[in-house]
Order: C-alpha cells, then sequence, then structure tokens
C-alpha cells in the first residue's frame, strides 16, 4: 500500500514523511507520540471482503489480539524498542512500534564487511535483548539487519518483535493444519533469507538467527547460499554452512552459534560473556589495518570554532585587580605635567595672534 505525508492509516496514526524502507513514520494521534507503523498484506479469506462462512473466518482480530498479547507480555527494556499494538484496516494489518533517531543496520553495514570489534559491541546489545526476551518466556522470531536500529550514540536498539509475531500467526491461521501450507505462506512473506528459517525454534532459534546476522556483517554475505529457499533449507538443514574464516576474532562464537545442535549453541547470557572478553581485548582504536564500514551516525556539530570568540567582561577581585595591575609593563610618565597644559594652550593661541598682526601690519607698511 502506498503512502503519503498527511494520510491517516489505521484510524489514529498520521503518516508524517516518506516510507524508510517498509517502514513508515508517523504520528499517533491520540498522544502525540513518534511512532513506525509497518503494513502487512493479508489474504483475500482473512479479509473482510473474502469468503463468508465457518470455513473462512476472518482473522484480522485474531492477528492483532495475539500482537497485543505480545506487546504485554515484552520486557520495557533499554536494548529493546517498544511494539505498541496491531490494527486491522480492511487488507492490511498495521504493526506499531516506537520511533527513536537512528538508521536501520541493513542501511549502515550496507554490503560489509564490518569491522569485527564494531560488530561485537553491535552483537552485545543484540545479546542483551534477546536474554531480556528468553527470560519473559517470549521468543523474538524476526532478528535481521533490518529490525536492528542503531541510535546516534552507536548503540544498538532491537525492534521487529511484535511483526514477526504478527507473521508467526498469519502463517498459523492461513495454514492451519496442514504444514505444506504452513510452509507456504512463510515463503511468500519471508523469503529465502536465512535468519528466519532457524533450524529449531525458541531461544534456539534466537541464538542460531544472531550467529547468522553476525556472519553477513563480519564478511558481507550470508553463511548459506540464498538463491531459492529450497537449496537454503538443505544448506540449513545437513549443517552445510561457509567456512567462517573471514569473521576474525568472532570466528569461534560464530561457529558455534551456527552449530545444528542446540545443545552445542551458547545462549544469550553466554554469548554476552564471551563479547565482553572479545571487546576487553580489542586495540585502541580497534580496527588498525582495516577500514571498517561507519555504523555511529553521530551528529558532528557545524563548521567552526567550538567555542566562542565573543569577547567577555572579566569580574575580578580586588586582589586579583591588583596582582593583575602589577603583572602589566609599568607606563613612561608623561613628558608635560597635566596641570601645566592650560597656561601653555592659552599661551600659544596668544603668540600665534601677535605673529598674525605682525604680519599685517608688515605687509601694509
Amino acid at each position: 500500500m502506498r503512502t503519503a505525508p498527511g494520510q491517516v492509516v489505521g484510524g489514529w496514526y498520521r503518516v508524517t514523511d516518506h516510507p524508510a524502507g517498509e517502514d513508515v513514520p508517523a504520528q499517533d494521534l491520540r498522544s502525540g507520540a513518534r511512532v513506525r507503523i509497518r503494513p502487512l498484506e493479508l489474504p483475500e479469506l482473512l479479509t473482510p471482503g473474502g469468503p463468508e462462512g465457518p470455513e473462512y473466518p476472518r482473522y484480522g482480530p485474531r492477528l492483532a489480539e495475539r500482537v497485543a498479547a505480545v506487546a504485554a507480555a515484552a520486557p520495557d527494556h533499554a536494548r529493546l524498542l517498544r511494539g505498541l499494538e496491531a490494527v486491522p484496516e480492511d487488507e492490511l494489518l498495521w504493526v506499531v512500534e516506537e520511533r527513536t533517531a537512528g538508521e536501520p543496520l541493513s542501511r549502515l553495514a550496507g554490503n560489509g564487511p564490518v569491522s569485527a570489534y564494531r560488530v561485537a559491541e553491535i552483537a552485545a546489545d543484540l545479546a542483551t535483548a534477546l536474554r531480556a526476551l528468553h527470560r519473559a518466556g517470549l521468543t523474538h522470531g524476526n532478528l535481521t539487519a533490518d529490525t536492528v536500529l542503531v541510535c546516534e550514540d552507536g548503540a544498538a536498539l532491537l525492534g521487529g518483535l511484535l511483526g514477526g509475531a504478527a507473521e508467526e500467526e498469519l502463517c498459523a491461521a492461513v495454514g492451519g493444519p496442514v504444514p505444506r501450507r504452513v510452509y507456504e505462506t512463510r515463503a511468500l512473506l519471508v523469503g529465502p533469507r536465512a535468519e528466519r528459517w532457524p533450524i529449531d525454534a525458541g531461544a534456539p532459534g534466537d541464538c542460531w538467527a544472531l550467529g547468522v546476522l553476525l556472519y553477513r556483517l563480519l564478511t558481507g554475505y550470508g553463511p548459506y547460499p540464498e538463491d531459492d529457499l529450497p537449496t537454503l533449507l538443505a544448506a540449513v538443514r545437513d549443517g552445510r554452512a561457509r567456512s567462517a574464516e573471514g569473521c576474525g576474532v568472532l570466528r569461534p562464537l560464530v561457529e558455534r552459534l551456527l552449530q545444528p545442535d542446540p545443545g552445542l549453541r551458547p545462549d544469550a547470557a553466554a554469548i554476552q560473556g564471551e563479547l565482553r572478553a572479545v571487546l576487553a581485548g580489542a586495540p585502541e582504536p580497534y580496527g588498525s589495518g582495516t577500514v571498517p564500514v561507519p555504523l555511529l551516525p553521530v551528529v558532528r556539530p557545524p563548521a567552526g570554532p567550538l567555542v566562542p570568540t565573543g569577547r567577555r567582561r572579566v569580574r575580578r577581585t580586588a586582589r586579583q585587580h591588583t596582582e593583575h595591575q602589577s603583572a602589566l609593563p609599568a607606563r613612561r610618565a608623561p613628558v608635560v605635567p597635566p596641570a601645566l597644559l592650560g597656561p601653555l594652550l592659552v599661551g600659544g593661541v596668544v603668540l600665534a595672534l601677535v605673529a598674525a598682526l605682525a604680519a599685517v601690519v608688515l605687509v601694509a607698511g
């Protein structure tokens, strides 16, 4: 669906700018809060205009309820973007999330590769967010470079929780008890994106997806072939990941995260510990000998002096004034005393008048 600034969608959200990728900047008309909304297209049989009858229930409200339950269970954490709600509207489901200053990781990273120590910083933030979710009994299921936001101070925030929950609920609604239909729906929604096809569900699947994302950032490409979905799934199932040689100091961690056996993968807490150890050994500045992709969109001050150069009056105490005056060079005494300036000036004027009168007499003579 195309949106334009000024348009109101979902009943309460006014679009404030043109879409940035799949996200649409908007403002909540009830609270004035800045949000970002993402449309999820519903199949025909799930919309109010679809076929009627008990065989084809309308799942828009069901998806919204599922998203609301996830939003209510999600912890309030500094490394998680807060999901708000999902609003069905005709053939779309609008998923609403808080909006903060920053750039999507996918846009900043480009095609990579990124410095291993910068990736370690980002991964530490993401592992912290995953740990909070897993403690709350939630699975993210939507960890990609598109759902990670890098803020102006360099911190990485994990979003996309509600969007992932809505997509999974949609797949279950369309597929029902038929696994083949669930697979076909996921294939249309997700496509051959390795992070979205974990070997197993739950927290181990999130950690595996983090390993895929780290590999992609460090090398510029995914650890599995992504030309088509069957080829990708076969490589994932058989554990045929590409060599992690290009992952630098993070290679041991990435290799363990991509293990087919979930029992051999570290959990979010263990990932945090390993990344702290890596960052503790980072050179200053890290990345020497490489040209890392900039991932710190800090707003720089305008060109010019950082300190105002205008003159200011300085207040001094009497003692400071005395010390200041004594430090100045000694002044020279005036050649003519001030008391004689007046008489000398008058005398000079009288002499000038006498000289002028004498000149007139001589000329007239």
